[in-house]
């Protein structure tokens, strides 16, 4: 997902206004008394702040000009729902609802459905094991972490392993100017070794061989993928 973009959905991510706090005071009292321009002049004025999140989805697949105009809907949502009188910052409301929006968005469209619950799981166990880090700079164990949420270590494994995005087996892994090195290169083919073939290609010349010179004599039987050679008896 390409971030460095200048211009993102026709808008020039370069160019766009910065307020400031007094600003933003006075667009919103506007804004309560159903004034549409400063409506309009105080979303421009805080789409910095959606681009600034969006950098915390800069590993998603998804095209950044979507995952903008999604972030703008909780920008907006942030907009009409917020009240003034409560003494928080604009930005300390608007942050959880625009992340949130683009959260449900990335879940949604996944290639992969995951169910809800699974995902719950996979969440709390991934937040106490950034709370325990904190408490007590040490990394848990998943036994500690299964011991926190109620839920046993597999379910946790299982979660955490749910919620991983798929990989392309033709996803570069190492690129320098060489020859690229890809997924599907790293993949050990265990039944498929390089022993095996060259004793498949023996055992296959050795039929071909004895098929055609002694045929009364010998059989060549297939036994699950492997050719064996035996001796007919009459």
């Amino acid at each position: 997902m390409a971030l460095f973009k200048v211009e993102i959905c026709g808008v020039n991510t370069s160019k766009l206004p910065l307020l400031s706090e007094k600003r933003k005071k006075e667009l919103f009292q506007e804004i309560k008394k159903g004034n549409m321009e400063a409506r309009e002049e105080f979303i421009q004025g805080n789409l910095r702040l959606v681009l600034s999140i969006l950098q915390r989805f800069s590993n998603s697949s998804e095209n950044v000009d979507d995952l903008f105009q999604i972030g703008c809907i909780g920008l907006i949502k942030a907009v009409d729902n917020f009240d003034d009188t409560l003494n928080v910052k604009f930005s300390t409301y608007a942050v959880p609802m625009i992340s949130g929006e683009l959260k449900r968005f990335l879940r949604d469209n996944a290639s992969i459905r995951v169910s809800r619950s699974i995902k719950d799981i996979a969440y709390k166990a991934i937040y106490c094991k950034e709370s325990i880090i904190k408490e007590t700079n040490t990394e848990p164990t998943i036994e500690e972490i299964a011991k926190h949420i109620g839920a046993t270590p597999e379910e946790i494994i299982y979660a955490l392993d749910a919620i991983q995005s798929p990989v392309s087996l033709y996803d570069p892994v190492y690129d320098q100017g060489g020859d690229t090195l890809y997924v599907m290169d790293q993949i050990s083919d265990k039944k498929n070794k390089e022993e095996k073939w060259v004793e498949n290609i023996v055992l296959n010349e050795a039929c071909l061989l004895y098929t055609s010179d002694a045929a009364d004599d010998l059989l060549c039987v297939d036994l699950g993928g492997r050719r064996i050679i035996k001796k007919k008896i009459i």
